[in-house]
């Protein structure tokens, strides 16, 4: 009978003997040597580029039988000699390579760090938004309207003096940028025209994404750009609101929010049209986001009501438009994240709030730029 030798090793149990493996059968296990290896890449430390490709191969010095592991941190990617790195996001990984029989093992571990694809300005380069991805506005008083449907969001491409409104709390619109803006140092790096003035602020919440698998779509992580208003009392991340259809378009806008308030968006005398975006055919939708504390709003006087701006961070918010820095930028968990750039805008509605006469606050963006290339 012949003789099972097992070995364990990365969590998994291996049977080694009698061809379970492809390994040739050994009655003597003296004669089976451990692996001596040569491996084509001998820099444990390596730096690539998203849209890199970086192979491996490992040589047999001794020709003995052995089983070959590549792991990415604690996942096995392939048991071939030959192994092909292409990184599906820039970070860091931990690339093992593992060779090992009933004699002994080998074992070579390589540190890689991709940076992100960082996509040049050229000579065509515009800094302004060369492109609208998506338009989702909150219900609202201009929604249906050439300020609240695809023909005002389109007017934000390629300057400064587009405008369109998000509508009530979660609108949002998305955008690009034709290169990479580049998080400078110590310095505020695009900039957000909105039509705020003096008492008259309707903060936009704004996230910003880094093409970090370099397939130019908006598909990564959207961070949110941490602004003054982040830590008041009544701001609350990751909430959400569903907006109901009414039975007509004379009808308020009914909506309910993930902490179980309800509320409407109340027609006004000034605009008569439906103010539920007319294209969206369900019954309701839902919209997430950061809810911004409304402690800015002072509706004491109904004549002059009051929508005051936050220190810094949002859109709409100052006169003259907001300049943001790459650097505000907090994940999920509120923590700061090191960009070397974005590629991609987010702008929503930050308040939910009546403002009575003058309707719902809606954010309002007449376009944005890379403020390095604006002369």
């Amino acid at each position: 009978m012949k003789t099972l030798h097992y070995l364990t090793t990365n969590k998994v149990a291996l049977l080694i003997g009698c061809s379970v493996l492809s390994l040739s059968c050994s009655n003597d296990d003296d004669a089976l040597q451990a692996p001596e290896i040569e491996l084509s890449v001998t820099n444990q430390a390596i730096e690539m580029t998203m849209g890199d490709t970086k192979s491996f191969e490992s040589y047999n010095l001794n020709d003995d039988d052995y089983i070959t592991e590549w792991s990415l941190g604690d996942s096995l990617v392939s048991s071939e000699t030959i192994y092909s790195f292409v990184p599906e996001t820039s970070g860091a990984y931990q690339l093992t390579y593992h060779a090992y029989n009933a004699s002994g093992d080998f074992t070579f571990n390589y540190d890689i760090t991709v940076d992100a694809y960082l996509r040049p300005t050229t000579t065509t380069s515009t800094a302004y938004i060369s492109e609208l991805i998506d338009y989702v506005p909150g219900p609202g008083q201009f929604i249906n309207t050439n300020l609240g449907n695809d023909i005002g969001a389109a007017t934000v491409v390629g300057g400064s003096s587009g405008l369109v409104s998000l509508g009530a709390w979660g609108g949002s619109i998305t955008l690009s940028f034709d290169h990479t803006v580049l998080n400078a140092a110590d310095d505020t790096d695009f900039i957000v025209y909105g039509n705020a003035f003096s008492s008259a602020a309707e903060p936009g919440i704004i996230w910003v994404m880094q093409d970090e698998n370099a397939n130019g779509i908006a598909d990564d992580t959207w961070y949110e750009i941490k602004g003054g208003g982040h830590d008041l009392e009544g701001t609350s991340r990751n909430y959400s609101i569903t907006y109901f259809k009414p039975a007509t378009d004379d009808d308020d806008v009914s909506w309910e929010d993930s902490e179980g308030a309800t509320g409407i968006v109340k027609k006004n005398a000034f605009h008569s049209q439906a103010y539920f975006p007319a294209w969206i055919t369900e019954d309701s939708y839902s919209v997430s986001g950061t809810l911004l504390s409304d402690e800015n709003v002072d509706l004491s006087n109904p004549s002059f009501v009051k929508s005051l701006a936050f220190d810094y961070g949002y859109a709409d918010n100052t006169s003259g438009g907001d300049a943001i820095d790459i650097a505000d930028a907090i994940n999920e968990a509120g923590e700061a994240v090191d960009l070397s750039g974005i590629d991609f805008i987010k702008i929503q509605t930050g308040v939910q709030a009546d403002l009575g006469w003058l309707g719902e606050l809606s954010t309002e963006i007449k376009g944005a730029a890379d403020i390095s290339l604006l002369e």
